[in-house]
């Protein structure tokens, strides 16, 4: 009896330890914020004051307080973090910069982030600015910053910081494509992934490091590559591919999405959701439970009111913005949804042209621009920029992708599919022309395209510029979801179109047969 005992004790006394020996953390996580500090709507575009009091409005700095603060309130122990990507997208990036960014991000009490390619818009000059701003430490690891003095003392590859006891090392990632995706500047040399993460779990796992999350502004495709192609990884926090996991409608994976014993997550993106990720280790810290899901932060999360006063201050200026003037129009420039999504217009020749001329120089054939997009004229005289994010409101961003002449006839196909309901799905193009039979079977209406000048090629290979809506699938066009090497996040399609009208002088609105129906 007394050796049962004793034996009983000792087995206790084991648990005991092991429990002990055990860590877990919250990991909260946001990603491609994109300058989304007022509420956004179910299209990620801007929700009016009535439809948020309606309760139609989701995400907005305001709900990410008090998400965040809940999160925390409910979890002992936790970490908030950042996958990049918080410039660009609204017109307070454009009239802030970095500078409300990273004063919304200090308020948040965020410990870590690492580097999107938008945070290099405008240079590194800009980055520099955010990064001595911000109060935590900002991370990348794949970047030789030895030769930009702006930046090599400001952004760190890595970091430890300490949580409840225990140091976590922090990795960050930027996509290896920055210096094609946005401004870095020629001193900044960006690498491989792999090779950059495994370096620094190498040097954390010799200072006695064994719990490492990586920050990974990368997609969600080179997150699992990066798992699967290191050791010592616990966590990757994604972003850049605005992935969304979990089990709820939409979602491309479970979240979190294992991978050779890491746990990859990511939050779709806009302050939509806030993830939230429960991690434990054992002793020797390896992963043995990861589980959560993200929190969609709609109309039940409240918004912190001194943060909508704050909010609403900074949008004061704005109306500057919207109501300085950046070009001139020699006639009114037609946009009206009954033409424009019947037959070729005006506008959708503006917008075509915009966009193929941003992108002239990436090996870019012909641009596609739905005519749902396309909501209002603009008239005679000067534009203003509030005249033209009114034409495109929904924040659009520009979108490169390549596809073959098959899939781009199906997709004029689609395009022509609902004439008949007057259907936002019509295209507006520039580089091609087309010919379509309304009469003939949806499917079957095509009847000629021309890509500059020479017959369509069903087995050659376009490059195409449209908006991150229509390469995702929306209006019908699945065809372009898989499309080859697709970048949906370029500039906003609105900024676009009012640089290429500033270049133009006095513009004057055309059409020139580029869409006609057949004989």
């Amino acid at each position: 009896m007394t050796a049962r005992l004793m034996t009983g004790a000792a087995a206790l006394a084991l648990i005991a330890g092991a429990a002990q020996a055990e860590y877990s953390i919250t990991i909260l996580h946001t990603n491609d914020f994109h300058s989304r500090f007022e509420p956004i709507s179910a299209y990620d575009g801007p929700c009016a004051a009535e439809e948020n009091d309606a309760g139609e409005c989701f995400g907005g700095t305001a709900r990410l307080v008090t998400a965040i603060r809940d999160a925390k309130a409910r979890n002992d122990n936790s970490l908030l973090v950042d996958g990049g990507d918080q410039f660009q997208g609204t017109l307070f990036y454009t009239y802030y910069k970095g500078k409300l960014a990273a004063e919304m991000m200090n308020a948040l009490g965020y410990d870590a982030m690492t580097v999107g390619n938008h945070e290099f818009d405008d240079g590194p000059e800009v980055l520099r600015g955010f990064a001595e701003a911000i109060e935590f430490p900002i991370l990348m690891s794949n970047a030789d910053l030895s030769g930009e003095p702006l930046l090599k003392d400001v952004i760190e590859k890595s970091t430890v910081i300490e949580k409840d006891g225990e140091r976590i090392g922090l990795i960050g990632l930027t996509p290896q494509d920055t210096d094609e995706l946005a401004s870095p500047g020629p001193n900044v040399v960006f690498t491989d992934p792999v090779e950059a993460v495994q370096a620094e779990v190498d040097r954390l796992t010799e200072d006695g490091v064994t719990k490492i999350v990586v920050l990974s502004h990368s997609s969600y495709a080179v997150d699992k590559r990066v798992a699967e192609g290191t050791t010592g990884v616990d966590v990757i926090v994604g972003g850049h591919s605005n992935t969304l996991l979990g089990d709820m409608e939409g979602a491309e994976g479970p979240y979190p999405t294992m991978v050779n014993g890491t746990a990859i997550v990511q939050a779709y993106a806009y302050g939509k959701y806030l993830g939230e990720l429960q991690v434990t280790f054992d002793d020797a810290g390896e992963v043995i439970e990861a589980s959560g899901a993200p929190i969609l932060i709609d109309a039940t999360v409240a918004e912190d009111e001194p943060t909508v006063t704050r909010i609403a201050e900074a949008a004061g200026p704005l109306n500057e913005i919207r109501n300085e003037v950046v070009a001139e129009a020699a006639a009114q420039i037609e946009g009206n949804r009954e033409v424009c999504r019947v037959q070729e217009c005006e506008m959708g020749n503006l917008l075509a042209d915009a966009m193929l001329a941003r992108v002239a120089d990436q090996g870019i054939d012909v641009a596609f621009q739905n005519s749902g997009g396309i909501r209002a004229s603009i008239d005679m005289g000067e534009v203003t920029m509030g005249e033209v994010l009114t034409v495109l409101p929904f924040q659009n961003t520009l979108s490169t992708f390549e596809v073959t002449g098959e899939v781009l006839r199906a997709a004029l196909e689609n395009g022509v599919s609902q004439i008949e309901e007057v259907a936002g799905r019509f295209p507006q193009v520039a580089g091609m022309s087309y010919a379509f039979d309304p009469s003939a079977e949806p499917g079957s209406r095509i009847t000629d395209v021309q890509v500059g000048g020479a017959p369509l090629d069903p087995e050659a290979t376009y490059g195409v510029v449209s908006n991150n809506y229509v390469r995702n699938g929306g209006d019908g066009y699945g065809m372009f979801r898989d499309a080859a090497n697709a970048y949906d996040f370029g500039p906003d399609v609105a900024v676009v179109v009012a640089d290429y009208l500033a270049q133009q002088g006095a513009y004057e609105p055309y059409t020139d047969g580029r869409i006609t129906v057949a004989e």
